[in-house]
């Protein structure tokens, strides 16, 4: 009886870990830094497991650090009351302690690939929990300021394998700085009653879930079809990546078009759910009809 208590108390607590860290999402992040890597042409082994694993380390120490600050308030919310801290199955020492580890170890197996990556995880981390984070309950502005270290991956994903910044890693963020605002608006519809219940105000408009902040999300997400076919416009990428990403572009300004005429949040949770596949799609898409030697003119010193 006993052995099976600890094996169901570890297991709890493993749990808890990968709620705190955000696991899948963080996961997802380091998915985005890998199309960055190898669509410049990175494809070192040793890399690219630096890479993954010290992103996956340093975007956990983010989410966790996120959840210690709110923790008063995920317990005012029904999305976030069941994480590890409100639920007591965590307590914040150790929520410290997982951070702390996970920052430091993820930061070192960063430079470990260059300075650059290093500096720029550290930068994505400051700037999610210091600024993002309290900005949260102040100003709409707060979804521009956490679009920036959201917006890092792909660029970092380059810059480790080039070691330098310059126009690839550069539209690479500013391709998934552009979707992030359709997609965190989406999101805060949804969940608006939510986020309103912890004094979080992040939809574009002062009148929250209205014809003003839907339009807004319909302006960027037309705005993302030109931004997405840059890589095909500078001839670094291929006419696959034209078709798709204008199908892809045409297909998410759909979703967004259409909360626009409803303003139903059933048509706001497909387009949060249509951001969420576009964005590893198109990256993907990116690497895949890559021009090899168009690429290597860019990088060249």
């Amino acid at each position: 009886m006993d052995i099976v208590a600890e094996k169901t108390s570890f297991s709890e607590k493993f749990r808890a870990y990968i709620v705190f860290t955000k696991f899948r999402l963080s996961a997802l992040v380091v998915v985005s830094a890998l199309t960055g890597y190898l669509f410049v042409g990175g494809s070192s082994g040793y890399e690219i497991t630096l890479l993954l694993v010290g992103g996956l380390l340093v975007t956990a120490a983010s989410n966790g650090s996120n959840q210690i600050w709110e923790r008063d308030l995920d317990k005012l919310m029904k999305r976030t009351e069941k994480r590890p801290i409100p639920q007591g199955k965590m307590t914040v020492n150790e929520g410290y302690a997982v951070v702390v580890f996970c920052l430091v170890v993820g930061t070192a197996m960063l430079y470990m690939i260059n300075l650059y990556s290093a500096l720029l995880g550290l930068f994505a981390y400051v700037s999610y929990v210091f600024m993002y984070t309290p900005l949260k309950r102040i100003t709409p502005w707060a979804v521009f300021v956490g679009a920036i270290p959201g917006a890092i991956p792909p660029m970092l994903g380059a810059i480790a394998y080039t070691g330098e910044f310059g126009m690839i890693p550069g539209v690479l963020f500013f391709v998934q700085f552009t979707w992030q605002f359709p997609h965190f608006w989406a999101i805060a519809w949804v969940a608006y009653d939510d986020y309103k219940a912890a004094g979080f105000s992040l939809l574009p408009s002062k009148e929250g879930k209205s014809k003003n902040s839907a339009y807004q999300i319909v302006v960027y997400s037309l705005a993302l079809i030109p931004f997405s076919l840059l890589p095909w416009l500078m001839g670094i990428t291929g006419t696959v990546s034209l078709i798709i990403a204008g199908a892809l572009g045409a297909g998410f300004f759909f979703y967004a078009f259409r909360l626009l005429l409803t303003c139903d949040d059933k048509d706001a949770k497909k387009l949060m759910f249509a951001s969420f596949i576009y964005l590893p799609i198109i990256q993907f898409v990116y690497v895949f009809d890559s021009v090899d030697d168009v690429i290597l003119k860019y990088l060249a010193p």
